[in-house]
């Protein structure tokens, strides 16, 4: 029996097997560091958890099941070595996005059912 989309990710956030994904704003988002997840979870040789090997088909996945990537907003410091160091900060975080379907929440396993492609 194959998995659908929605209970692959689910298994692998749940997992704790993967460094590049992971439960975001209190199990309520997904986050996924994009270079890692590339290398960690689609250039994996062999055992494939995605039928896929690019971030772009993933993310097509996340939409076509109603995940919608959500922007952070970051407040920013007035004086300029607290600026630059935020700067850093956020290039780092740049490469993190962030997915959210209000049926997908760590807290309410039962609304995966829900979680239907559009």
């Amino acid at each position: 029996l194959s998995l659908r989309f929605p209970q692959k990710l689910w298994k692998m956030l749940e997992s704790g097997n993967f460094q590049s994904i992971w439960w975001s704003e209190g199990g309520k988002c997904v986050a996924i560091n994009k270079d890692l997840f590339e290398t960690e979870v689609l250039g994996r040789d062999g055992q494939q958890v995605f039928h896929t090997q690019k971030i772009r088909s993933f993310m097509r996945q996340l939409n076509a099941y109603g995940f919608t990537k959500m922007q952070r907003n970051f407040q920013r410091s007035a004086s300029l070595p607290e600026f630059l160091a935020e700067e850093a900060a956020a290039s780092a975080r740049s490469q993190i996005l962030y997915y959210y379907n209000p049926s997908f929440n760590r807290e309410h396993p039962m609304l995966l059912e829900t979680c239907k492609r559009r």
